[in-house]
Formats: C-alpha cells, structure tokens, sequence
C-alpha cells in the first residue's frame, strides 16, 4: 500500500463477505471498474451503506496538487459533460499483488483509459491512451516530496514519478480536455471485481497457450475468472501480434463483456450477487474526493445505465510507432487533435472496426470532420475512429 501522503495509490478488495440482515432495501445498482461508470447504480441501508460507503479511498494528496495548479488546467466546455480518467496500476505492495513481481516502491499506469460522458448522458466512449505513448510530462510532486523536471517522456513515466495528479495534468496537457474526476484501481482489485460478477465470457477465434500469462484456454466462448482476466488483459508478447496497440483492444473488448455482465438482470437484481460486486468494487478504489462515497458514484452514474450498448464505445487514441524508436508511440494528426476537439465539445464520436490501417495508424479516424468551419454552416461529418461497442458480439 502507498504511505500516507503519497500521491499514487490504489485500494484493494477487503474480501468482505455477505452480511445477513433482515432488513435490507437493495436498490437496482452495481459497480466494476469502467463498468461502474457504466453499468449500473445502486444505494444500499444501514450498516451496509455504511460499510460500502468506507471502503473508497480519497486521493487527497492528488487533489491538494492539482489546486495547486489549477489556473494552468483546461476548463469545462459543456455543462454536465463528464471525463474520468480511469487508471490501472501496477503496484506490487500488498498481498493480492505481490506475486506478480517485486515490490521496488514504484507504481506504473498499466492501462489509462479517458472516459467521457456525454452531457445528454446518451452516449459513453472510453479512450484507452498507450503507455508507451511518447507525451510532455509537466514538473510533478513525487512521493518523497521532491519536484521532477518537465521531460518528453513515456506516457507512463508520468504516474511511476507523480502518481495519479501528475498523470491528470499529463493527459490534460496532451487532450486539452479538463479531468473532471479519476480513480484507481490495481492487480486484486481487478480480479475482485471479475468474480464478483461470476467471471466474464468472452470469445477466442484460437486457444491459448501463454506460459508467461499462466494461460491454457479453448477456443470458442470462454468465461474467464479474475485471475485468467488479470493474465488476458495484460498479456502483450506472446497474445495477438504482440503489439501493445493489441492488447489494448483486448482490454477494450473485455470491458464490453464486463459492461454487459454487470448490467444483467441476474447481477443487478439479485441482491445475493449485487453486495459482493458493491464490495470488490468500492474496495478496489482510490478516487478523488467528490467521488468517494456511494452518494458520489451514484450522482455519477444514475444518468448512464440507460445508455443503449451501442452507445458505449471504446477506442484508442489515433497512434503510430515513435519515428525515433519503433518500440514507442506517437500521436497521428490530425486524427487524435479532431478526437480531442470531439470530446472538448462533446460533440458524437462513431467507432468502426473497418477504420483505420491496423499495420500503420493503429486506431486512426476518417471522415471530413472540419474542426474550424464557420457558425451556421451545414454540420460536418461524423468523423469516425477504428474501436467497438459493448453492443459487438467478437463471435458473430
């Protein structure tokens, strides 16, 4: 766990059990991850409430820093439109974590992914942002008190040295888009979630055979418990074409099927199944201080849990390899400035799995979009970018 006063961090699961009461009200509702942003909402009574409500970890340290610097931040284009920055540490401390390498005291952002929500609140897109994206890292306050120097570094260089404000300020300086909220989530937290839903299916056109991953599945539709989500998700080398652009996808992918999961009927209304998703969710995060408590999530998201599946879309921002080391990224332009003007003014994104040159622009976009056309003329084109939907069936 990350020392008291230090930026980065993350809460795990307690592994908390079922408490039985006779008097209970369970309110549709349900949480996981990006899913808690999208799923589903609930309010729970009593004790429980109270027990849920306590597991959420603020990160106040991260919000002391970004006031700080808050005069330099983008601001808000469009009232009630939302973005979190959604982050998914690396941390090795604590005991659900430390089998998956040393604890060396530092943290890394494994998955970032920007989630916007539109002010309508009609439509969700999930950005997942590469960590080896080549980006401008501002000076950041680290965990023992001492200031980095700005430097053009990898993306993920930004939470290793400053944590969570520090990758805030990053990703707001790349987009131009203002991070509203944020939360963080590790390794167990992760598998917590993943079965307290009873696992997630999702769909392989081969089997796996991934020692590193401790991977051996079919292929064909497969329900994969937390751990085999954990090894899934994270696999880069030996899964796909070992890109990192690929296991992004694969990420995007199962948190379409954990959308889906947790918004079914069989987890939403049945309280047996909705408290440990509650617990395993709550448990699992730091987030800033509006968010933490049942009472902030739920402000959050009553709005989204009508979002139709079709409307909830994830993608990548437009990238290709770093012309000075194929190993690394960099932005594609146009491309990635007309996605961030999109979520700047909340304005539709559409997501294809036919756009885009996988061999080149991994996730790049086409369209005529016009980000300067004059006022009043005729609306410009939707402007379209290579992702999926939580709607997509991968075995259709």
């Amino acid at each position: 766990m990350a020392e008291e006063g230090e930026v980065r961090g993350g809460a795990t699961a307690t592994g908390a059990g079922l408490s039985r009461r006779r008097r209970r009200r369970w309110i549709r509702g349900g949480a996981c991850g990006t899913a808690v942003l999208l799923g589903a909402t609930a309010t729970v009574g009593g004790v429980l409430y109270a027990k849920l409500d306590g597991n959420i970890t603020a990160d106040e340290a991260a919000a002391a820093e970004l006031a700080r610097y808050d005069k330099e931040r983008p601001t808000s284009l469009v009232k009630d439109a939302q973005n979190i920055l959604v982050i998914g540490s690396d941390s090795r401390s604590g005991d659900g974590n430390r089998k998956y390498g040393k604890d060396t005291g530092t943290e890394r952002s494994d998955t970032t992914i920007l989630l916007h929500l539109s002010a309508g609140r009609d439509s969700a897109t999930a950005v997942s942002i590469p960590r080896d994206l080549m980006v401008d890292v501002p000076s950041c306050l680290k965990a023992d008190g001492t200031r980095t120097e700005p430097m053009f570094a990898m993306f993920n260089y930004a939470f290793e040295m400053g944590g969570s404000a520090c990758t805030i300020r990053t990703v707001e300086g790349l987009t131009g888009v203002r991070v509203d909220h944020h939360m963080v989530v590790d390794f167990s937290g992760f598998k917590e979630m993943v079965d307290a839903v009873d696992g997630v299916e999702i769909c392989l056109a081969a089997p796996i055979r991934d020692k590193a991953a401790k991977l051996r599945l079919p292929a064909g539709r497969v329900t994969l418990d937390g751990e085999q989500a954990l090894g899934y998700v994270r696999a880069r080398k030996s899964l796909g074409n070992g890109s990192d652009t690929d296991r992004m996808d694969r990420q995007q992918r199962f948190l379409a099927a954990l959308v889906n999961k947790v918004r079914s009927n069989d987890v939403l209304l049945n309280p047996v199944k909705l408290y440990p998703v509650l617990d395993a969710a709550t448990s699992s995060l730091t987030t800033d201080p509006d968010l933490a408590s049942l009472r902030g999530l739920y402000q959050l998201v009553r709005g989204v849990r009508n979002i139709p599946t079709e409307r909830v879309q994830f993608l990548t921002v437009p990238r290709e390899s770093y012309v000075y080391n194929a190993n690394r990224d960099q932005l594609v332009e146009p491309e990635a400035e007309r996605l961030f003007e999109q979520l700047r003014t909340d304005r539709p994104i559409v997501v294809s799995g036919a756009a885009g040159d996988t061999a080149g622009k991994n996730s790049s976009a086409s369209g005529t979009e016009s980000l300067n056309s004059p006022s009043g003329d005729a609306p410009s084109p939707t402007p379209t970018f290579r992702g999926n939907t939580a709607a997509e069936d991968t075995c259709g």
